[in-house]
């Protein structure tokens, strides 16, 4: 990873759109784009963005289960099979 090949200001952006957007897409890269020196916005292909959000989707569920765990409200497989076959037998009367 070449980290200055991923930083551009904004001015690259509006002249070179489409040369950016080709070395994100082969890359897969985000790019961070700046404005007077500061950086203002992110620059990502979509297929690595949604990979992004669905790690961070199970980071969040791995999180909640956690601390489901740590208050100590979880069930044993076999006490959840029980509920879900009495469930189901209800459904089939």
């Amino acid at each position: 990873m070449n980290i200055a090949t991923d930083i551009k200001p904004v001015s690259y952006l509006k002249s070179k759109s489409a040369d950016l957007l080709k070395q994100i897409n082969e890359t897969h890269r985000p790019v961070i784009i700046t404005q007077n020196g500061e950086p203002k916005a992110v620059i990502q292909d979509p297929k690595s963005y949604e990979n992004m959000r669905n790690a961070i989707g199970m980071l969040k569920l791995i999180s909640q289960g956690e601390e489901t765990i740590k208050k100590g409200k979880t069930k044993t497989q076999e006490k959840v099979f029980e509920k879900l076959e009495m469930l189901l037998k209800k459904r089939e009367k």
